[in-house]
C-alpha cells in the first residue's frame, strides 16, 4: 500500500438507540445508528410497528375519516341485466 493515499482505519463503537453496542474498526468516529440487527423485525422475527413523529396521526388529521369525506356525492347505479335485455 502506498503511505499516504489511505484513510485511517480505526477503533469504532457503533451504537444503537436499543442499547446494542457493536465494536468494530471503521474509517469514521463512533456511529449512533437508530435501528441495528438487534432490534430490526428483520432478524429478530417480531412485527413492530414504528411511526416516526407520529405520521399517521398527522394523516389522519389531514385527510379525516373516508367515511365523513365526499359524503355529498351521488353514487351512480349500475344498470341491471334485465334492464338491458327488453
Amino acid at each position: 500500500m502506498k503511505a499516504e493515499i489511505h484513510p485511517e482505519y480505526n477503533e469504532t463503537v457503533i451504537q444503537c438507540t436499543c442499547g446494542n453496542v457493536i465494536q468494530t474498526r471503521s474509517t469514521k468516529g463512533n456511529l449512533h445508528i437508530g435501528i441495528c440487527s438487534a432490534c430490526h423485525p428483520f432478524f429478530t422475527g417480531e412485527q413492530r410497528f414504528v411511526d416516526t413523529a407520529g405520521r399517521v396521526d398527522k394523516f389522519a388529521k389531514r385527510y379525516g375519516d373516508k367515511s365523513q369525506a365526499g359524503g355529498s356525492r351521488r353514487k351512480l347505479k349500475k344498470p341491471k341485466l334485465s334492464d338491458l335485455d327488453a
